[in-house]
């Protein structure tokens, strides 16, 4: 699965992008999150409030029920690019 990290989700997680396996335990938005959430502090920290994440699956934007499978591409981003970063003000 081809990941992509946009605005601050790349600050914290230090990398735009990153090719991963999914576990096989994997297999929706929300699932995939979670274990990314365990990935380290970095990801756990750019994950921590759901409310600030947007995902696209496959250039559509999902839910956290939707599907997700190792050829897809998701990307993370936040609800208005540009805007302040959660928690810093700015």
């Amino acid at each position: 699965m081809k990941m992509l990290y946009f605005a601050w989700f790349r600050q914290r997680i230090g990398q735009g992008e990153e090719d991963i396996d999914l576990p096989a335990d994997v297999s929706t938005v929300g699932e995939l999150i979670t274990w990314l959430q365990g990935r380290g502090p970095g990801y756990a920290a750019a994950l921590d409030d759901l409310s600030v994440v947007r995902v696209a699956v496959n250039q559509e934007f999902s839910s956290l029920s939707d599907p997700v499978a190792n050829s897809d591409e998701v990307a993370l981003f936040p609800p208005v690019t540009g805007g302040t970063e959660p928690g810093t003000g700015r």
